[in-house]
């Protein structure tokens, strides 16, 4: 599916993906036997774990992709390293792992030091935030293989973070959901650090080339801000209260870092392994500014919910009884959390929609 005038072909993606995933498995026999020897029962989780001895290593990278455009057009750029850790830390903690360590790659045409420093700057403090040390990287000038908006530093920003899985927990693969467990979800502010080419093309198409100087209208909140200023809006960063349920022996039996995809492909990945189906009719609303963008892009909520996390930023599967805990453990965090659903049997995800249209939406996981 093309998600309308994004440019976003979900399903060419998840092709791409699973040729990635297939290919990486074919070099897991070399470690085989060996320390780093790989481990889990399910391909293409969150986040990849290998033993050294007893010692048991999670690892992942991922990238802020086209947010980083709104820094370029508003000049403000601390923001972006919250988006940047947000999106590894969260997926070792929704594979069960403890984010330590990170490093970062920045590649760029041509350096601009304040640019740079304030990239910095805001890595370290969303670093401190999520409690991983930040132990290397690499910045290369790349030319005219880069490029972006206006004139001055254009750049991507990937990075790589590792965490263990501690002795006696188990890694989370979404083999240890059943049906009867409960879905809590936990609210994420904005449109996090995924869909924004979508944005960017409805935001153009509604204000013109220079849309991120258009004030925000009709919003409660954010009236009279800048729409760039508002779409930047760091990602929120939910490891650390993740590993407070861990700590107070929280049932925790799977967990969706809802970032590309949305629900239907993130929690969909934790229902797979076991064949099940989730029913989400109580789902947090998503904030005013994405209900905004949907409203002017006429984006159908069945798209919305693909692309988009629609407010619900990560979704903790607990076993029955347990989501009021999980609830008050978020709460301790200033997260706001409510129990969202149920584990059904079969393979589909059914979710009452909180978006314009409000509708009841259907979608297949797969197996």
């Amino acid at each position: 599916m093309v998600t309308k005038g994004s440019g976003c072909d979900i399903d060419l993606k998840a092709r791409c993906c699973a040729a990635a995933v297939a290919a990486a498995q074919r070099t897991f026999g070399v470690r085989a036997g060996r320390p780093g020897e790989v481990q889990g029962r399910v391909a293409g989780g969150y986040a990849g774990v290998v033993r050294f001895g007893e010692l048991r290593v999670a690892v992942t990278s991922d990238g802020i992709g086209t947010k980083i455009e709104l820094a370029e057009r508003t000049g403000m750029y601390r923001t972006l390293g919250y988006d940047l850790v947000a999106m590894v830390v969260d997926d070792l903690a929704a594979g069960g792992a403890v984010p330590t360590t990170l490093t970062d790659v920045l590649d760029a045409d041509v350096l601009d030091e304040r640019v740079v420093a304030e990239l910095m700057e805001g890595l370290a403090a969303a670093a401190a935030e999520a409690r991983v040390a930040v132990v290397g990287g690499e910045i290369a000038e790349l030319s005219g293989r880069i490029a972006g908006y206006g004139a001055g530093m254009h750049f991507n920003w990937c990075a790589t973070a590792l965490g263990y899985i501690p002795e006696g927990r188990e890694a989370l693969d979404g083999t240890a959901v059943r049906a009867g467990d409960e879905v809590v979800a936990l609210a994420s502010p904005g449109f996090r650090s995924n869909g924004f080419s979508l944005v960017r093309k409805v935001m153009e198409e509604r204000f013109g080339a220079g849309w991120h100087d258009a004030e925000v209208t009709g919003t409660a909140g954010w009236n009279g801000r800048r729409w760039g200023e508002a779409l930047l809006e760091p990602s929120r960063i939910f490891c650390a209260a993740v590993e407070r349920m861990f700590e107070e022996g929280l049932p925790v039996h799977g967990i969706a870092h809802v970032t590309g995809g949305g629900i239907p492909g993130k929690l969909g990945r934790v229902l797979r392994p076991n064949g099940l189906g989730a029913v989400l009719d109580h789902l947090l609303p998503p904030d005013g500014l994405v209900l905004r963008v949907q409203e002017l892009g006429g984006i159908a909520e069945e798209e919305a919910y693909r692309l988009w996390n629609m407010g619900n930023g990560m979704m903790v599967v607990v076993e029955r009884g347990a989501a009021e805990r999980v609830v008050q453990c978020a709460a301790g965090f200033r997260i706001p959390a409510r129990c969202a659903g149920r584990v059904t049997p079969g393979s589909g995800i059914v979710l009452q929609g909180r978006g314009c249209e409000g509708a009841r939406l259907e979608y297949s996981v797969g197996r």
